[in-house]
Formats: structure tokens, sequence, C-alpha cells
């Protein structure tokens, strides 16, 4: 896995054949990373297709509302979260392979739940939807995901989390010269 260097802005993305590790980017956009790791926080990715996945293109995910694996994934891609929707918070960041896009309608101040990931360069994008993120590990995952609009059999998120909640309080230098130290020889 990544070095992780902000365990508070990094997403863990756990799918079939491995972790994808995505960077946020609260300086680009805070209001669209507060509402990814408040959803992960929730638990309201877990379990949740992708419902929109094109070759060269994108991996499209996050419908909180209709995209459950277990649920009807017919009106995948038709909802949100019950949270308000996010205004587009635009960036001159290119979306280039492994970017964190938000799915939105035609109207930019749409954004709520869902979010992409690029499989390639699109800068057709660019200044239209908000960036927020990028993959910084496990894009071979990514790269592996089912492709159709719908896929007749997706794939889904099998768990989302803040990279932050999952590791244990003492971790990190002060933790590895104190386990070097060796305990009560």
């Amino acid at each position: 896995m990544a070095d992780i260097k902000d365990p508070e802005n990094t997403i863990l993305i756990e799918l079939k054949d491995g972790t994808v590790v995505i960077e946020l980017l609260p300086d680009v956009a805070p209001q669209h990373t507060a509402r990814m790791k408040e959803l992960a926080r929730a638990g309201a990715y877990d379990d949740v297709v992708f419902h929109r996945v094109i070759e060269g293109f994108m991996a499209q995910t996050g419908d909180v509302a209709h995209g459950k694996a277990d649920g009807d994934t017919r009106r995948a891609g038709t909802g949100g979260s019950d949270l308000p929707n996010v205004p587009a918070e635009f960036s001159s960041l290119p979306f280039d392979r492994g970017v964190l896009g938000a799915a939105r309608s035609q109207n930019p101040d749409s954004a709520n739940s869902q979010f992409f990931i690029c499989f390639a360069d699109v800068h057709f994008l660019n200044g239209q939807y908000t960036v927020y993120g990028r993959v910084t590990s496990g894009m071979e995952h990514v790269d592996a995901i089912t492709r159709g609009e719908p896929p007749a059999n997706p794939d889904k998120m099998i768990s989302v989390k803040v990279a932050a909640d999952t590791m244990p309080a003492a971790e990190g230098p002060e933790a590895e010269a104190d386990a070097a130290g060796g305990e009560g020889e």
C-alpha cells in the first residue's frame, strides 16, 4: 500500500481485487472532501455498485440511495444521499488518469454522493467538474472493474473508510521507536 501522508484526508476503498488508496484534496475542494469523509464514516458507501463504467473513460459509483449491491440496482446512478447537494468547487487541476471527480447532473451545483475515477486522461472535463482526489495506490484494481452502462454484474465497493479511522492510536515514528526498544527483557 502507498505511504499515507495525511490519514485524515485519505480514503481506502476495498474492491474485490484489493485496496485503492485515494488522497483527498481538501485545499482544492474542501466541501467535496468533507462530504466523502462524512459518508465513508457513516458506512454509506459500503456495498455500493459501480453503475457506469466506460472503457477508456471512467468508473462511476457512489449512489448511496439506489446503488446498494443487495438491493434493486436498476435505478443506480439516479440518487444520492439525504444530505444537501454540494456546490461546484472547480479548479485548474486536470482530469488525468486516477483522478477522483464529483459526478453531477447538468447543474454544476448538484453533486452529492456520486463520484468517478478516471481510467485515462480526460481533459475535456477540465473546469467543468470538481476534482477532489487522486489514486495513489491500487489503480490496477480500478482498471479491473467490470465495464458496462450498467454492467450486467457490477462490481461494488466492499468498504470505504477514512484511513485515520483504521490506524491504531500509537502508530507513527514514536511508536516505531518504542517498538524498537523492546519490552521488559
